[in-house]
């Protein structure tokens, strides 16, 4: 018997090709589109979970309170940490992490390494992070200790042995000793490191104690608590700790400390504070919701196109009851017949899904997986999926064909009643609301982006060239020296460029009222070139000169934000006021207009900037005559080999660096245009086969029309009529329900465009002209058949 239901299901599948193909690949387009957004969500919540004691970690956060401001910094002083394990009996451990780079050299390779942290020895105690070679309670435990990962144990000593060995730390040559190889840190993780130092190294390299100083900010700090513990217990006990440690140091400085945790599971996707890497839940949730559309898109085509052929199998069914098949036999053999399908649509999308991993981590910007086998549960839930859409899309024309009397459809009374048309009609809609949907979320996100990449930042970052000199000390030797280089228009030194990170400052300005306001001022340390290379416009005062021989170390610029934290209507009011800042005594000689030193996801903030001392900073910045910049970069390089050969050539345009900050964006952009033309071409497909199917059923009621004079034009209109109006509705039902959910998409930035009316015009007629075109071309093709055909057997 089911050898028979598997041949007649297959006789029927070859029958009607054309619509077995329309099923089966929406189908797998469908359910690919599906798996691979599964893949990514599921990836992105899987940040930090693979440590086992993942459930009892939280990271310890500070806000930092002035009389005018609060701070809500994602990191802590040495201190804060160090103590709370000391001090409180719920914290079992703790650890604190620097990120910094730092010069390596082993022999005669150098390496500048970026993924490099400093680290307390309790670091392996907390996080899962295995060791190969060393013993992870004492690796980091002794001064000058190094632990490696599998990469850059390869790249240093190659397949030497590593462990007792010596690398150079920094300029200074520091000696450190490698104590521990530890296996690569996988993806999902918040702080990707190949190189971790002994937090004791960093108090011998800057002969500073930071574990006594509770205002020097900069460490990310964890802590391990005790099982069973209320974090929301431990976090009212904050106060009063912080109080017994601090709090007269507190009231001195007129900054108040409040301390929370943050889980380390809700770091990457929840903390609105940031971190090493952070993630965005609602574009996890945007996916999920477009692969539930687009999943559902893909069920509709394949239900609707079911539902409607199951008329033409009447006869079948009526002939089959008359010699002696039950009811239940005919609804197992639909149900087989559409199960089937489900079962080919499910392999085909595996092998999509295989070939297609490896474009979609491009695409993602990160190994979201290795390769489909890796996942059975999504595998099964694929299959299991296939199977119920299958049971879905049979049991209704199996229920509805096998209920109605054999006699009336040999006699050919039968035909769809107007509850299966309505049906399809519904869904039609639903298909229509969700492509509607996606075209405009494509076109904001888009317009967004564009945006972003398009607003005027107050800055000019065309054809600028930055070295990351990381502070060596003859960074302004090396500035001066390249200005001589053809193709070099200016250069200047700073410790900071827009976009990249910056020392915030424990300053006092004088306000409006004369008095000296405390506030932490991010600052950028510049020289007398920074201003007129970054075209940066003055608002009041005059800038860094060497006219002026106070303005080395008597002198501040601030930005118009910071003018009105201070309480200044005009620019210019500000000029001549005092500040203090980091020992540093002087006046305000210069206010700048505000300019874009961050993503335009945040406000413009407060900003200061000062005459760099000593090397003036770690990056040199040149601006590049474009037509020589070939030649340019060449003779940069070969001054950079002369002056400081003991560093590797390091360099990155302006331009690029900024728009980094996009790069999520960027991604979540295209990865949204991807699945949205891919929804978009599920549901043409289904339109497809559905106007194909209705034009069949009318095949002889156009060959009427046309014998009685209808013109072709008239044809194609009555039959394009109602699925335009489908459309139509469409459009009304999708355009205030996506507005809802962009809008609150767009208030992740603190810049945005907003959300006009036109954009759901553009995209409910770019739905209407795609359906159009579906539409006529299977309707056109029907008018100006010769009616001869249609009518010969009446």
């Amino acid at each position: 018997m089911i050898k028979n239901y598997l041949k007649i299901a297959w006789r029927n599948i070859w029958k009607t090709k054309a619509f077995s193909i329309i099923n089966i690949c929406g189908l797998a387009v469908g359910m690919t589109a599906c798996f691979l957004i599964a893949l990514y969500v599921n990836f992105e919540q899987s940040y930090d979970r693979y440590h086992q004691k993942a459930d009892r970690i939280y990271r310890l956060v500070c806000d930092v309170k002035t009389p005018t401001e609060t701070i809500n910094a994602n990191i802590t002083s040495g201190p804060m940490a160090m103590y709370a394990a000391k001090d409180l009996p719920e914290v079992e451990n703790y650890v604190r992490i620097l990120s910094n780079s730092l010069l390596i050299r082993k022999d005669n390779h150098k390496y500048q390494e970026s993924s490099l942290f400093f680290a307390d020895s309790s670091l392996f105690q907390l996080f899962d992070f295995p060791l190969i070679a060393g013993n992870p309670k004492t690796a980091l435990k002794e001064p000058f200790s190094i632990v490696l990962s599998e990469s850059a144990a390869k790249k240093y000593f190659g397949k030497e042995d590593p462990m007792g060995k010596s690398l150079l730390i920094t300029d200074d040559g520091f000696n450190s000793k490698v104590t521990g190889i530890m296996k690569d840190i996988p993806e999902n993780s918040q702080f990707k490191g190949d190189v971790f130092i002994s937090m004791v190294t960093l108090i011998k390299m800057a002969n500073f104690n930071f574990d006594e100083q509770w205002g020097n900010f900069g460490f990310t700090s964890y802590l391990l608590l005790k099982p069973n513990t209320d974090p929301s217990r431990l976090t009212a006990k904050f106060p009063a700790f912080l109080t017994n440690r601090v709090g007269k140091e507190m009231d001195q400085m007129k900054m108040h400390y409040t301390l929370f945790l943050e889980p380390l599971k809700e770091v990457y996707l929840h903390s609105k504070r940031g971190g090493f890497v952070s993630g965005n839940i609602n574009n996890v949730y945007v996916f999920a919701v477009v692969a539930l559309f687009i999943l559902l898109i893909a069920c509709i085509n394949f239900i609707n196109l079911s539902t409607a052929r199951a008329v033409e199998r009447a006869k079948e069914v009526g002939i089959r009851k008359v010699v002696g098949a039950y009811r239940i036999q005919i609804t197992r053999q639909f149900i087989g017949e559409s199960i089937l399908i489900c079962l080919l649509a499910f392999v085909i999308s595996l092998l999509l899904c295989l070939v297609l991993i490896p474009y979609f981590n491009f695409l993602a910007g990160k190994e979201i997986s290795g390769g489909i086998f890796l996942h059975p549960r999504y595998i099964l839930f694929l299959f299991l999926l296939a199977c119920l859409i299958g049971l879905l899309a049979g049991i209704y024309p199996a229920l509805v064909l096998s209920s109605f009397k054999p006699v009336t459809v040999l006699k050919g009374k039968f035909s769809s009643n107007t509850k299966g048309l309505l049906l399809r009609k519904t869904l039609v809609v639903v298909q229509f609301v969700v492509s509607i949907a996606l075209i405009a979320g494509t076109l904001i996100v888009n317009r967004q982006l564009a945006y972003m990449r398009n607003q005027n930042l107050g800055f000019n970052k065309d054809r600028v060239l930055i070295l990351q000199t990381n502070g060596d000390a003859k960074s302004r030797i090396l500035k001066d020296a390249i200005v001589s280089v053809p193709g070099v228009l200016a250069s200047t030194v700073s410790g900071a460029v827009p976009g990249g990170e910056n020392p915030v400052a424990y300053s006092e300005i004088e306000n409006k009222q004369g008095d000296m306001q405390i506030a932490n001022l991010p600052v950028y340390f510049v020289d007398y070139n920074y201003l007129p290379l970054y075209k940066i416009e003055l608002a009041a005062g005059r800038t860094f000169s060497p006219d002026f021989g106070t303005d080395t170390a008597q002198a501040m610029i601030l930005n118009e934000s910071a003018v009105k934290l201070f309480g200044y209507a005009k620019p210019a009011d500000a000029i001549g006021k005092k500040y203090s800042q980091w020992g540093s005594e002087g006046k305000i000689i210069d206010v700048i207009k505000d300019f874009h030193f961050k993503s335009l996801q945040s406000k413009i903030e407060p900003l200061s900037m000062r005459y760099g001392q000593g090397n003036g900073g770690g990056m040199v910045s040149l601006k590049i005559d474009g037509p020589h910049m070939n030649t340019a970069l060449q003779a940069i390089e070969q001054k950079w080999q002369e002056i400081i050969p003991n560093r590797p050539f390091d360099y990155f345009f302006a331009d690029e660096f900024f728009d980094r900050q996009y790069r999520a964006e960027n991604r979540f952009g295209s990865l949204f245009l991807n699945f949205s033309v891919l929804a978009i071409f599920i549901s043409c497909l289904g339109l497809f086969g559905l106007v194909s199917y209705h034009t069949t059923q009318r095949y002889r009621e156009i060959g009427i029309r046309k014998v009685l004079g209808a013109s072709v034009s008239t044809i194609v209109r009555l039959l394009s009529l109602d699925f335009l109006r489908l459309v139509a509705i469409s459009i009304f039902i999708a355009s205030p329900l996506m507005w809802l959910f962009m809008s609150k998409w767009l208030t992740d930035f603190a810049y945005h465009i907003d959300v006009s009316w036109w954009i759901f015009a553009v995209a409910g007629s770019i739905a209407i002209a795609i359906a159009l075109l579906v539409i006529s071309s299977l309707t056109i093709r029907a008018a100006m058949a010769n009616p001869v055909k249609s009518l010969r057997n009446e």
